[in-house]
């Protein structure tokens, strides 16, 4: 082991002793983007820490078959977080893992790679990528057996200031966890519809930026269920009312200095700049159904809730896919809008800056951005400015998945195949079903 590395196991070592750590949650996700982890006790920390820890890989989804199970969880020792909540147990620490092959071989199946791969193609042309998401999720009540409901006394609004139900104080005490294991979250708020919440970190380097959307995601399912409420990231799960998105704002850094501003141009943004929004809007129909992962995930994605439904980008209004807000200089940014809450950070960020990165390195051009209300547009208006539309269910975006050459060779053969394997599946059950609404409408008529 290099040198940095005994310093920074000998780091960990020191601090799972000095927090008083009982047990470590070795964490990863799935292919699907679910939090998985394997907990050690106090005499397995050294072992966890070398990266010798093996897990099953055959139990979870999309990571290998029975004959080809073991797999090694390598913790990452920069990701090292002690919980701030008091277990009766002990105090509980965590690692977030990449997954290897039991030869000590990258695992193609591990998303937070997949990423780090993205990350390193940036780098061999100059960049860093540095992201801000904007998770929004629902508080509701719990029903009598501690069962999740969509039910909430909660009638505040759009950054109402005092919301009358205990989500208000649980959104604050969820800040105050976020804020206890070193997260700078920039703004937390109440959002447009009842029981929904969103809270914005600080942007960081993609792959910083994807473990904390995974680690939020806990603390704030943790938090809630302190509070007796259900914390939930499905994208929309009441109808008539907007549903939960994810905008991403985006930048690329190169030598320290944000490479989207040039003050020579007239609206402050460089080719680069350019170029990136330009491979986002080319790529992001192939790619829908990664950063939309869910069959609800296109109740969401509907005209008249704020979410983006078509394909244009834009300086002033919010019903564009893409959107660049006003700042200029360090500030300067994209701010991507189609993702929701439920997609696996990991792979979301992976295809946004891979297609950021495919427009740069073909000097393509955004063009004219459209800042015209979108959704008031006629559909002959929309055709002349060459707006298309995102797919509108998950069955149509993960054809437009499995048909990218591009998407292939982003994602890998393992990640690609069994996800669009996965969604297709999900599809097809979902439309096999016999829903409530047909029901309503059709028994007592037909």
């Amino acid at each position: 082991m290099p040198k940095a590395g005994k310093t920074k196991r000998a780091a960990v070592l020191e601090k799972l002793k000095k927090d008083q750590v009982r047990f470590l949650r070795l964490q990863f996700t799935d292919i699907m983007g679910i939090n998985k982890n394997v907990e050690v006790p106090k005499n397995e920390f050294r072992k966890a820490v070398d990266g010798q820890i093996l897990f099953d890989g055959s139990s979870v989804e999309g990571f290998a078959r029975i004959e080809e199970s073991d797999m090694l969880l390598k913790p990452d020792l920069d990701t090292y977080v002690l919980y701030p909540w008091k277990e009766t147990t002990g105090n509980v620490a965590r690692l977030i893992c990449d997954i290897y092959n039991p030869d000590e071989t990258p695992f193609s199946g591990c998303p937070r790679q997949t990423l780090k791969r993205a990350c390193d193609w940036a780098k061999k042309m100059g960049f860093v990528m540095h992201a801000g998401p904007e998770p929004e999720f629902f508080l509701f009540l719990r029903g009598e057996n501690g069962e999740p409901t969509t039910h909430s006394h909660d009638r505040g609004g759009y950054f109402d200031l005092a919301p009358i139900d205990r989500g208000e104080d649980a959104r604050r005490a969820i800040v105050n966890a976020l804020d206890a294991i070193g997260f700078a979250v920039e703004a937390a708020h109440h959002e447009v519809a009842p029981a929904q919440h969103e809270i914005d970190f600080r942007h960081r380097p993609a792959l910083e930026c994807a473990d904390s959307i995974a680690t939020f995601r806990f603390v704030v399912r943790k938090v809630a269920l302190d509070f007796g409420l259900h914390a939930t990231f499905m994208p929309k799960p009441l109808f008539g009312i907007n549903g939960s998105g994810m905008h991403v704002h985006q930048s690329l850094y190169k030598n320290g200095k944000n490479a989207f501003f040039d003050r020579r141009a007239k609206d402050g943004l460089s080719s680069v700049a350019r170029s990136y929004i330009a491979g986002v809007l080319r790529h992001c129909r192939e790619f829908c159904a990664v950063t939309n992962p869910l069959v609800n995930s296109y109740k969401r994605l509907v005209p008249g809730y704020e979410a983006p439904t078509h394909i244009a980008w834009s300086e002033r209004n919010r019903s564009p896919l893409a959107r660049v807000p006003a700042r200029r200089g360090d500030g300067t940014r994209v701010e991507i809008r189609m993702p929701d809450p439920a997609c696996n950070p990991y792979l979301a960020m992976t295809v946004m800056l891979a297609s950021g990165l495919d427009g740069v390195e073909q000097s393509w051009d955004c063009g004219n951005p459209v800042n015209k209300n979108i959704f008031t547009m006629s559909h002959r208006e929309r055709r002349r400015h060459r707006i298309d539309s995102l797919p509108d269910n998950l069955g149509h975006a993960v054809e437009l998945l499995s048909k990218s050459k591009f998407m292939r060779q982003v994602l890998g053969d393992h990640i690609f195949n069994n996800y669009t394997e996965a969604k297709r599946n999900e599809w097809a059950e979902y439309i096999s079903l016999v829903h409530d609404w047909e029901t309503d409408h059709y028994l007592a008529t037909y």
